[in-house]
């Protein structure tokens, strides 16, 4: 029973992980097909399976209902409340459910009847699956991952394990944990612990580039790691552009970030920020300059500014050039306490 529980589980975990390059997709293509009922849509796939998973449990809580209620309320306040207060898109709300269904399973196997153990070990083990999920959709084109995706799946780990005790409570008290489960809690929670170092490492920690033109922007390389790249890409597009984004490949984060600075320099000008649109621009010359030329899955015909649009931008009077800081960044990234690259 034990090894076809943790095999369950285990497949569950791999299937949420590696459906990663399909599922972005699968809801963009439903919003696509279906945009004016998508709304509706994504909330039935969020509240009809937590429904039914409601009405079973109010069904088997026959005993010690004070305790198992109070379980099961506080999975479904502490989770609609972090849906409601994050503001979760249909995406990230179906994923709340999936990381509820996972620690249930785990918490399953094997059955809690060791104690503390037997909570612990679930919500450490939804806790190491999302954070190899968000590695793994980090490393791929499409999807994102980043900390805060981790704490949504933690919560939703924790919501379902509340859930899961109502269910099916401990046969010991939770507070009591068995000596002989304590290597078993430590080595996961190492795990946990070193993994997400990793993760952060990887993912959030990057370099202050400083240009004395342009002024400071953060990157995951340094200046001299961008010139390398530049020069890498111009010669590696010249033959094979990258003209599709495909699932199942590993992101080139240099392309990422320059289309990233092409972004917010077109929102910059749109909005009528010249000076915003000018230093993105500058950036895009200096260190993404391949990105401006080569057709690419986001503009067949690359990404630089007509000689006009760019004169203009360099000429129009009254608009401050001085050197300021670039937020094209779309998520948190953290250098290290006064390491600044600078461009000679």
């Amino acid at each position: 029973m034990f090894r076809r529980r943790f095999a369950s589980a285990l497949a569950a975990a791999a299937a949420v992980i590696f459906s990663a390059p399909f599922a972005q997709q699968a809801f963009t293509g439903v919003g696509t097909a279906w945009a004016p009922q998508f709304r509706a849509i994504g909330i039935a796939a969020t509240a009809v399976p937590v429904s039914i998973a409601v009405l079973v449990a109010v069904v088997r809580i026959r005993d010690r209902r004070s305790a198992r209620y109070l379980a099961l309320g506080s999975s479904l306040a502490f989770g609609t409340s972090y849906i409601l207060i994050n503001a979760l898109s249909f995406g990230e709300s179906f994923h709340f459910v999936e990381y509820g269904l996972l620690a249930w399973l785990f918490y399953r196997a094997p059955r809690p009847d060791d104690g503390g153990s037997g909570i612990l070990l679930p919500l450490l083990g939804g806790t190491l699956v999302g954070i190899l999920d968000e590695w793994f959709q980090w490393f791929i084109p499409i999807r994102t991952g980043e900390a805060r995706d981790i704490l949504l799946n933690g919560v939703a780990s924790g919501c379902g394990l509340l859930f899961a005790v109502s269910v099916e409570p401990p046969n010991w008290p939770p507070v009591a944990l068995r000596r002989e489960s304590l290597v078993r809690v430590r080595l996961c929670a190492g795990a946990v612990v070193v993994l997400f170092a990793l993760f952060f490492l990887t993912v959030h920690v990057g370099h202050d580039v400083w240009d004395a033109e342009i002024g400071a922007f953060r990157s995951r390389y340094t200046a001299a790691e961008l010139a390398a790249l530049a020069n890498d890409r111009t010669q590696r597009w010249r033959v094979q552009p990258p003209l599709a984004s495909r699932r199942l490949s590993r992101e080139d984060q240099y392309l990422t970030e320059g289309l990233w600075h092409v972004q917010r320099r077109n929102q910059a000008w749109s909005a009528g920020d010249v000076a915003d649109a000018w230093r993105e621009n500058r950036i895009l010359e200096k260190f993404y300059a391949p990105i401006l030329d080569a057709p690419t899955y986001a503009g067949a015909a690359g990404h630089r500014w007509p000689a006009a649009q760019r004169a203009e931008a360099a000429s129009r009077p009254g608009v401050d050039r001085a050197p300021s800081v670039s937020d094209s960044y779309p998520y948190p990234l953290y250098v290290w306490p006064g390491v600044v690259t600078c461009c000679c």
